[in-house]
């Protein structure tokens, strides 16, 4: 078989699940709950807004807002292109290079997740800004201000970038290598397999995994806040917080809410029609890894400055002024419950958010269609939206609806689950294209119904 332009695509254009039977009642309705669950911030905004339409179309076409909105999302471009130039070299030297402790620096590289972004920018602030440590070290009067889109622009590359990392790595571990063999017996250099064999595979994680910080960047708060960029988000918090009436900052997130849905079309269109499965007989391996050779350096160099700059920084920082502040004494039992309540509540909503993914994520890989698509928009809704929307949504919803869920753990879990569902999703629906529909037949074949070949076989 010619490993040449030509072959990749052909086997790209098959069918994306490689089943396209009618769902089960089950799917169906078990997706269409979650995309239920999922559309409460939508149903909030549009009750919120109904009957006043001349000032949302007002407050949408005002010059400021268009300008808010540009910012945002030039910001959220900035950003997207560079935790993906990040992320996607960290993840093939941690998977498939002879890079020295490759398990240590996949742990490493992945750790700034855990760091929000508001923590991130105030320790960057503190670190390197006009009158920060740096400046107080170097013993110079003022350093250059890193304030507005240059401060916004790096906490939110190296806070977001562990977002791909994982889906890249993720994917590069399932693909299968025949290709890049043949490749390579074919005369192809390293560098030209990558780019013509590879990389194409890669489009559904990195999609999923560049979406995910496009949509964080335009939600986030914190960040933006601290290191006093004008976005979009911003003057959302500023309206809710200004006014009694939610009608203008209902009207701006949902003009937030328009620019997820290109995205979300956006990213499908680098998914559709292709399969990323292995469709040949025999069984599949793992990728031979490359010696780096004199190119081990460079590399371990780059994994060192990612680290310093999106971890140690911040935590040097952080334990520096730690330590400063710590003065009398600690409730450590106070401390310790409320480190047992938000590891409770992050297994809780972790737990349910994966279950609740794969639901959505089967429906729209295995049973591809109209229904299943709107599901999985819906779906997306709370992750772009800023969590004073979703929190102010679920509130409504249990004042009127479930009172006996207001101010309770549950809801709580509920609001985790739909702000950040879309991550569960896009790395879900990035293993099932690349999980062969064929296992899922011959178990059905075996007499396994969908139910516990779901369990049994892919769920695995």
């Amino acid at each position: 078989m010619s490993v040449g332009r030509q072959a990749l695509p052909r086997s790209r254009r098959a069918p994306v699940g490689g089943t396209h039977h009618r769902p089960p009642a089950w799917l169906l309705l078990f997706a269409g709950a979650v995309a239920l669950i999922a559309a409460l911030p939508l149903v909030y905004l549009a009750l919120t807004i109904a009957g006043a339409w001349p000032v949302v179309i007002e407050t949408v076409l005002e010059p400021r807002s268009l300008a808010l909105l540009a910012r945002s999302i030039g910001l959220a471009a900035a950003v997207t292109l560079t935790a993906t130039l990040i992320a996607v070299p960290s993840a093939w030297l941690t998977t498939r290079t002879d890079l020295p402790f490759r398990g240590l620096w996949t742990v490493l590289l992945a750790l700034p997740l855990v760091i929000p972004s508001y923590i991130g920018a105030y320790l960057l602030v503190s670190a390197l800004g006009p009158s920060g440590l740096l400046q107080e070290a170097l013993g110079v009067d003022r350093l250059p201000s890193i304030y507005g889109f240059p401060g916004a622009w790096i906490v939110l590359s190296l806070c977001t970038y562990p977002l791909i990392l994982l889906t890249v790595r993720s994917a590069l571990r399932r693909l299968d290598p025949q290709l890049e063999d043949a490749a390579r017996g074919m005369g192809r250099s390293q560098a030209r397999t990558f780019f013509g064999i590879v990389l194409p595979q890669l489009l559904p994680a990195i999609g999923a995994g560049a979406l995910l910080v496009a949509l964080y960047v335009l939600s986030d708060f914190g960040a933006v806040s601290i290191v006093r960029f004008d976005s979009f988000t911003r003057a959302i918090y500023v309206a809710y917080q200004s006014s009694f009436d939610r009608t203008i900052a209902a009207a701006l997130a949902g003009l937030l809410v328009l620019v997820m849905l290109a995205l979300l079309a956006v990213e499908a269109r680098l998914r559709s029609g292709r399969a990323y499965h292995r469709t040949g007989p025999g069984s599949q391996r793992g990728g031979t890894r490359v010696a780096l050779g004199r190119w081990r350096w460079p590399a371990l160099a780059f994994c060192w400055l990612v680290v310093v700059l999106a971890l140690v920084l911040p935590i040097g920082v952080l334990v520096y002024w730690s330590l400063r502040s710590f003065a009398g004494t600690t409730d450590w039992a106070l401390v310790g419950q409320a480190a047992f309540n938000s590891l409770l509540t992050a297994g809780l909503a972790a737990g349910l958010a994966a279950i609740c993914a794969l639901g959505i994520a089967a429906l729209t890989v295995r049973h591809p269609s109209r229904i299943g698509t709107a599901f999985d928009r819906v779906a997306h809704t709370g992750y772009a939206l800023p969590g004073i929307v979703v929190a102010l949504a679920l509130v409504f919803f249990a004042t009127r609806v479930a009172l006996p869920l207001y101010q309770t753990l549950g809801l709580l879990v509920v609001a985790l689950v739909i702000l950040f569902l879309p991550q569960a999703i896009g790395a879900t629906r990035t293993a099932l294209l690349q999980i062969s529909p064929r296992l899922e037949e011959a178990a059905r074949g075996l007499g396994r119904g969908q139910l516990r070949t779901m369990a049994s076989v892919t769920a695995p």
